[in-house]
């Protein structure tokens, strides 16, 4: 979706809207890091986030793939920048091509920073001279398919600033204006502005805009002051004024990291509430890839409560512009959503409403993407999981310790710890782990809880929301018979059962279409955001009990043969197994449990 069309919308609320700004890591850590902390930022659902193209075009593939993973993984609408340094029009083209392909919508054109060891911007060969050049470029190339942004400088572009005053001059202010005109008379239907600390400048410079004629949304560019050595370098190198009473506030403490982040976030959340009483209702927040700031500067503005992280559907979708519809899918990839966006990539639609009406015909192939973890990750996993096994009961404790939150990782979720609606059933699932029946998937039964509940509420406010109780785990055969022997006691329960060959054992039909979740809401047709198929889940089991082995068993090193050997024997002897009990009202799906 476009930036600008969530904006309009947001504005017919009467809501905020807020953003964050992030930039490519140096290193791969650094990359697995700055998505961890953006997993964080993405569940306060800010409008928009955004990833720099990086100075000189040096950071274009990691940028190209940070922004993809951001659109399709995290699920948040992205704008990518793009710059003209180094960039002839063929590589233009192929980024734009490339987040085309993946979905994105957004773009911030920029002529962008000269590269390094030179002091001026040089249009290359072959290559585009300005923004406005950009701008015209990519409106003539793709229409309106992009949404496109622009940048703003409340003091000027620092090309047009003087070094002797710090200032522009009336005729470079005024210049520079005009250009901003052309970029928005071009195709620009956005503005972000350039840092500013202070507020009086970007109101004249909204006057100013309004004055010669731009009328689009001007978004505030905020950035929290983190370190003094960091803010006079940013400021420095932006040629940002810094107002004498913020450098009399910070000479004192500039030596005190904790006190320059505290007043940092004090500086900026005045300015944001200065900001919004002028009418001003779009908030851009410059992270410089850390988190805690810009989360405490939205939660002093009252815009986010920890406490009150809402969702639209139970997972999140994807913001990519092909999946905009996209309301329904199987609860087996419920802890694995990466991997699920994964292996439906190449699907040409998406169920919406039925999961039947519009089911794609096939799940892309397991490949190691499935299994790749960030480093930080597989620390823990190692530290949580590769643990001496020498029985099947050594297995067991594994999985209920996690059920009981005594573990914050699995190898087979790809989610930190456990979900809020988990810990309604710890107790019973810990017992039936303990049992030999190894819990991956679960949710308890709701009927009719307010849509806003904090542990199984989701499509925001005024609705209901309904779900029935569901497991999923491995046990052995003879688990597995006792189980379907007593079920025939228990008419509301449906199973699945399959091994890693594919034996499978079940009391629903082929194409059988269970809803296991649904939501009634005002003025909308009822939504069922999760289902369970068989179709589904024969995909599934492959991924599931690849785990044991690539997920769990590599884990330990090399010499560690007998815990490797127990999960390989686990592996290929035990079935997979999808329990639902129909009667969400009465229904107890641990009651057959109590005397396996």
């Amino acid at each position: 979706m476009k930036i600008i069309d969530k904006i309009k919308a947001a504005e017919e609320q009467g809501k905020v809207s807020f953003s964050f700004e992030f930039f490519p890591p140096r290193t791969e850590d650094g990359v697995e890091n700055l998505f961890d902390k953006m997993e964080r930022m993405v569940a306060f659902n800010p409008t928009f986030c955004d990833i720099t193209w990086g100075a000189g075009g040096t950071t274009a593939d990691l940028t190209l793939d940070i922004a993809n993973r951001m659109q399709n993984m995290m699920a948040v609408e992205t704008m990518m920048h793009l710059t003209c340094t180094n960039m002839p029009v063929e590589k233009i083209d192929h980024a734009l091509a490339t987040i085309k392909a993946n979905g994105i919508q957004n773009v911030l054109a920029l002529r962008g920073d000269p590269p390094k060891g030179q002091e001026r911007f040089v249009q290359i060969e072959g290559g585009l001279g300005c923004a406005l050049d950009l701008v015209q470029y990519i409106r003539s190339k793709y229409g309106d398919y992009f949404g496109i942004a622009v940048a703003g400088y409340p003091e000027a572009h620092p090309d047009v600033i003087q070094p002797e005053t710090g200032l522009a001059t009336p005729e470079g202010y005024q210049g520079d204006l005009e250009y901003l005109k052309k970029k928005i008379d071009a195709g620009g239907e956005l503005i972000v502005t350039q840092l500013f600390y202070d507020v009086d400048t970007f109101f004249k410079f909204l006057d100013d805009c309004h004055r010669i004629g731009i009328t689009c949304p001007i978004v505030p560019g905020i950035m929290p002051i983190n370190n003094y050595n960091g803010f006079k370098r940013m400021t420095g190198f932006c040629k940002t004024k810094i107002p004498a009473e913020l450098s009399a506030a910070l000479e004192p403490i500039k030596d005190n990291e904790e006190a320059v982040r505290a007043f940092g976030i004090h500086l900026a959340t005045e300015m944001c509430k200065k900001i919004l009483a002028h009418g001003v209702k779009t908030l851009h927040l410059y992270t410089l890839n850390m988190d805690k700031s810009a989360v405490a500067i939205l939660m002093n503005l009252g815009l986010i409560e920890e406490s009150k992280i809402s969702r639209s559907l139970p997972w999140r979708r994807p913001a990519n512009v092909f999946r905009t519809k996209e309301d329904v899918r199987p609860v087996f990839w419920a802890n694995r959503p990466k991997s699920y966006v994964s292996r439906t990539l190449g699907w040409d639609e998406f169920p919406h409403g039925r999961w039947g009406d519009s089911r794609s015909p096939s799940y892309g192939a397991l490949s190691d993407y499935q299994f790749m973890r960030p480093r930080v990750r597989s620390k823990k996993l190692q530290a949580e999981w590769a643990v001496p096994l020498k029985s099947i009961e050594d297995i067991q404790e594994r999985f209920s310790k996690l059920c009981l939150g005594e573990l914050k990782s699995s190898p087979w979720s790809e989610l930190e710890g456990l979900q809020p609606e988990t810990k309604i059933i710890d107790e019973q699932l810990g017992n039936i782990n303990l049992k030999g029946f190894l819990t991956i998937n679960s949710q308890p039964a709701v009927n009719g809880e307010k849509s806003d509940s904090p542990t199984v509420g989701w499509g925001g406010p005024g609705g209901y929301v309904y779900q029935k109780a569901y497991l999923e785990f491995f046990c052995t055969e003879e688990k597995l018979n006792a189980l379907v022997e007593k079920s025939k006691g228990y008419p509301s329960l449906t199973y699945m059962a399959v091994n890693k060959s594919g034996v499978w054992i079940s009391n629903v039909g082929t194409t059988a279409v269970n809803a296991l979740t649904w939501g009634v809401f005002p003025a909308k047709e009822i939504i069922q955001p999760t289902v369970a198929d068989p179709a589904s889940f024969l995909v599934w089991k492959d991924e599931a009990f690849e785990i044991w082995s690539r997920g769990w068993a590599q884990l330990y090193p090399d010499e560690e043969v007998s815990s490797k050997n127990l999960l390989q024997e686990v592996q290929g002897s035990y079935f997979l197994v999808s329990l639902v009990d129909n009667d969400y009202i009465q229904g107890d799906l641990f009651g057959i449990f109590k005397e396996l």
